[in-house]
């Protein structure tokens, strides 16, 4: 028998979408399949709408099991992640956010990877993009469209794809995280402290814990570009909201491994950005695009310190 896979849905105010969601995990190819909702206090009809769907008894009997989580207050993605795991039944889990979906050879394929390659515990593929809905015409592209020669690299260690990762967060992939919950459990889970950011910091402590991360080269989720998305601004402004928030992480995970340069060059491009953030200048027109240029880039002394550094120490860890 095929070992058991949980597919755990984190939810929050996704009623417009999680019956596609819902809908994708039924209908893989892969049979042997626990189902894992876990809702962080969503204000809409989630609930109802989950609830309903997973009454109906064809769709009860499809799984080895079937568990809702609800909790009383909002908590962040991180600790809605930690209840999923804990909540899992088996090894292997596949996260997938209640507004996209999965492919229908989504976990079979992942399986097959894990049969060809015992030593994977974490494994990235390719991600389809889709704005709005997931409808033929609204495709967008795939992503990562080549295999990836830098983090991904077969002959990268974990330790190399650790250092990498201190210099930016280089997986655009995430909605394909595949994962054996000992691999995350090992290194105590995601940090609750991190409401809305919490792939990264994971990266970061699988690698530095000797983590390799893994790829192959495959569509197997569907992931979707909409108005309600928390990250979702759109294309008119010059940086997303949450790269405010990501700072903070970076200064807590990164910066302080990091060549104090390149700490103290991302800390006045933070700087810049709060104030152009607080005086509403974060806007894509022109002369927005030319002030925060000129004030991150050739106002930043950092900058200059990087690029002589950069000359001498050429391919180096931190100066590729």
């Amino acid at each position: 028998m095929n070992s058991l896979v949980t597919v755990a849905i984190t939810t929050y105010n996704s009623t417009n979408y999680v019956l596609e969601t819902l809908e994708s995990i039924y209908s893989q190819t892969y049979k042997n399949i626990a189902l894992v909702v876990s809702d962080d206090y969503s204000t809409d009809s989630t609930i109802t709408v989950v609830n309903n769907w997973l009454a109906q008894e064809k769709n009860h009997k499809r799984f080895v099991s079937v568990e809702l989580i609800t909790v009383e207050k909002n908590t962040g993605v991180s600790a809605n992640c930690n209840r999923c795991i804990a909540a899992s039944s088996s090894n292997w889990i596949k996260f997938i956010a209640g507004d996209d979906l999965l492919l229908p050879n989504c976990i079979e394929d992942n399986m097959n990877f894990v049969a060809n390659n015992p030593e994977a515990n974490i494994i990235f593929s390719q991600v389809k993009m889709y704005q709005d809905d997931f409808r033929a015409q609204n495709y967008i592209k795939t992503t990562p469209l080549e295999f990836p020669h830098n983090l991904m690299d077969i002959s990268f260690t974990a330790k190399d794809q650790y250092q990498l990762l201190l210099k930016s967060d280089k997986i655009h992939y995430t909605p394909s995280y595949f994962f054996n919950k000992k691999a995350t459990l090992k290194v105590g889970g995601y940090n609750e402290n991190n409401r809305l950011v919490e792939d990264y910091p994971m990266w970061l402590q699988l690698t530095k814990a000797g983590e390799k991360l893994y790829y192959f080269h495959k569509p197997t989720v569907g992931y979707r570009i909409h108005k309600q998305a928390l990250n979702n601004v759109g294309d008119q402004v010059i940086f997303k909201p949450s790269v405010l928030k990501s700072h903070q992480i970076r200064k807590q995970y990164a910066h302080p491994y990091l060549p104090w340069e390149i700490a103290k060059l991302e800390q006045h491009t933070y700087w810049i950005s709060t104030i152009f953030q607080k005086f509403g200048w974060n806007k894509k027109t022109t002369i927005y695009n030319i002030m925060y240029k000129f004030a991150t880039v050739y106002l930043n002394p950092f900058q200059y310190m990087y690029a002589i550094k950069k000359r001498v120490y050429n391919n180096s860890q931190f100066y590729s």
